[in-house]
């Protein structure tokens, strides 16, 4: 794609942060964007607040100021957040036994199993051993009590991996259980709603006319990083047992209706970079966005410390966690402050805050990375590099 080719980019973009737009005009020029949004908050208020491109591939339908996709693990950024707003509540203890709030949860010896190691996945829980049945993701009881019956695959706080599917229905029968609502429900209701924002997690047909969807990359298995590699090549992995949790049924893929119907809280957000960086941006702002408070000071200090940190041994990379946030790794390249805290997702979308400069971002695509072996997905990269050289 030439520069020529580069689309319309719509939004407000404050003047000092006129790096951010021309970065996210290269990705269109230089790194295949089809269609994305880049937010940026700054001491409570956006800064940068742009969407360009398109929802297909024909490119015939613009990505439009509403418009969500899927955000994959980026939505464990809102159900940690629906978490620790719980616990500042007084109604959840990250040290107390999970079994404590959820009964059945204490079988396979995970009696004392403490809430803070679902968080910091910790549990030992990556994975299910029992055999589910077609489209069981789609099913929330079918889920949560094929967990609660699971065996930890590792003594729990002794090794760290990827609770790539399992966080989501661990953490939301949690605050199912604690709060009566759905994790879903809870999102909209005590976050997204009061914000203005856009974040779904399990809804309706009459949302699908500003849902785009997400679009795979086209590369052969070999050409993949070996975790991606691993869980196509070799099912008996970790990695792939932590990613395909479940034998898909028909008709039940990731931009499929019953899939946008169903809660799964590890993966299956659809929000847009307004909504992400909003969101943190709360969180960069002490917990307050323009009069509505999320987390007290105190909540929002819990969330950024540092909980664990080594080698993930389901990502097979370094990682530094925090109580359901993820912190930019010493030695691995990144603009990010040191004490940012936030999520990223499978193909390319982030959000994080970074309460050292006040700040919260959110980037969200439709194209896939194609995370070949020779290149790390340069779009967030290259819009993250430009907000911090926006603030210097």
């Amino acid at each position: 794609m030439s520069d020529a080719e580069v689309p319309a980019i719509s939004g407000a973009c404050d003047a000092r942060f006129e790096r951010v737009r021309e970065a996210f005009a290269r990705n269109f020029a230089e790194s295949g964007e089809l269609g994305a949004s880049v937010a940026v908050a700054l001491h409570g208020e956006l800064v940068v607040d742009l969407w360009a491109g398109s929802v297909d591939r024909q490119r015939t339908q613009p990505w439009e100021r509403d418009t969500v996709v899927l955000v994959y693990s980026s939505t464990k950024g809102a159900v940690a957040l629906a978490a620790h707003m719980l616990a500042d509540r007084g109604l959840v203890d990250f040290e107390a036994p999970v079994a404590d709030v959820w009964p059945e949860f204490a079988q396979a010896g995970k009696e004392s199993l403490p809430l803070r190691y679902l968080l910091t996945h910790q549990a030992g829980l990556p994975a299910i051993d029992e055999e589910l049945p077609l489209g069981a993701e789609l099913e929330w009881d079918i889920m949560a009590g094929a967990l609660s019956r699971q065996a930890p695959l590792w003594e729990p706080g002794e090794k760290m991996g990827y609770h790539a599917a399992t966080f989501g229905w661990l953490v939301g029968e949690v605050i199912r259980r604690v709060d009566g609502r759905s994790v879903g429900t809870f999102i909209r209701e005590e976050i997204a709603e009061p914000l203005g924002v856009e974040f779904l997690l399990g809804f309706g047909p009459e949302e699908d006319y500003r849902v785009s969807d997400l679009h795979l990359a086209q590369v052969p298995a070999e050409e993949l990083p070996s975790l991606a590699a691993a869980a196509l090549l070799e099912p008996t992995s970790m990695a792939a047992r932590a990613f395909n949790i479940a034998p898909r049924g028909p008709n039940k893929g990731r931009n499929s209706r019953a899939n946008r119907a169903s809660e799964q809280p590890g993966s299956n957000g659809h929000s847009n970079a307004r909504a992400l960086a909003t969101i943190y941006g709360a969180l960069g702002n002490g917990g307050d966005w323009q009069g509505h408070r999320l987390l007290s000071e105190e909540a929002i200090r819990l969330a950024g410390t540092e909980q664990a940190q080594g080698r993930d041994i389901v990502l097979q990379t370094p990682v530094r966690r925090t109580l359901g946030f993820m912190m930019p790794v010493s030695g691995v390249p990144d603009p990010r402050g040191d004490n940012a805290f936030g999520h990223a997702g499978m193909g390319g979308s982030v959000g994080f805050c970074d309460p050292d400069v006040g700040l919260g971002f959110g980037y969200a695509m439709n194209q896939m990375w194609t995370n070949t072996l020779d290149q790390d997905d340069p779009r967030a990269a290259r819009l993250m590099r430009a907000v911090y050289e926006s603030l210097d």
